[in-house]
């Protein structure tokens, strides 16, 4: 029974309803019986394994878990899909499986960047051409490219060949090598790998000078320069700075005088870079 208040509500004044009781639920869940048997198969091995395939590190738990002696086979990643055809010949494409590259326990990985000799690398690249035939009968279209530039930037002020000459006016006077434009300071990059033959003065010209045997008959000179930073027998690195331009010995302003020579005889630079 209600009653009606002032505001239209109604009030309750007979007895509140029980709630109504919820059956309590005693039974368990049915659980799966071979749930804890796979659990107890699964080693603190295949865990970590199974995260770092989970995870994309694979490569990197595999590197690490050889290094503690647990397994002696690294997988090697494709560097594209190998795909084969299905049995039933029908031409549709899978992906093949990767094969392990394993090693002995002893086997010794050198991962230094002087062992390594690819065609993409341009210092492997010039060692292959000059050890597959004689640098005299390499052509220009096999040795483009092979020298790095001795400049940041290449801006030529007077090309290899005859010219007249700039300081004397003389016609007909053959030119050694390819002047780049730089300003005094500049600095001079080795255009490949090599060992420093010469630093010093050059009688004839050059003013100061330096000299990189690159190995098989292939030199590279650098002329003119302000300042030397290397010396005879010491080793340099493609792209390394081995001096910096000037305007010294027979010169009329900054520049770098720059000469490639096979077996000895001058050859046109801009054939090599």
């Amino acid at each position: 029974m209600t009653t009606q208040t002032a505001r239209g509500r109604r009030r309750a004044i007979g007895p509140a309803q029980e709630p109504r009781p919820v059956p309590a639920q005693t039974a368990e869940r049915p659980r799966d019986p071979h749930r804890d048997e796979r659990r107890r198969r699964r080693s603190a091995f295949r865990q970590v394994t199974d995260f770092a395939a989970a995870s994309g590190v694979g490569q990197k738990a595999g590197i690490v878990l050889a290094a503690a002696g647990l397994i002696l086979t690294a997988t090697a990643p494709l560097t594209s899909p190998v795909m084969a055809a299905n049995a039933g010949g029908s031409g549709a494409l899978s992906a093949a499986v990767q094969p392990d590259v394993t090693a002995a326990a002893a086997a010794k990985i050198d991962f230094s960047r002087t062992a390594i000799t690819t065609k993409g690398d341009p210092d492997g690249k010039l060692k292959q051409l000059l050890s597959s035939q004689s640098v005299g009968s390499i052509t220009r279209a096999a040795s483009a490219g092979t020298l790095g530039p001795p400049l940041d930037q290449l801006i030529t002020a007077s090309p290899f060949g005859y010219r007249v000459s700039p300081i004397t006016g003389t016609v007909g006077e053959f030119h050694r090598g390819q002047d780049f434009v730089a300003q005094c300071g500049t600095q001079v990059h080795a255009a490949a790998s090599g060992t420093v033959t010469f630093n010093g003065w050059h009688p004839y010209g050059g003013g100061n000078r330096v000299v990189l045997d690159h190995g098989d008959g292939l030199e590279t000179t650098y002329n003119h320069l302000s300042s030397s930073l290397v010396k005879v027998g010491q080793k340099v690195s493609r792209g390394d700075v081995i001096a910096l331009s000037g305007t010294t010995g027979a010169s009329t302003g900054c520049h770098l005088h720059f000469e490639v020579m096979v077996n000895g005889n001058v050859v046109d630079p801009l054939g090599w870079l």
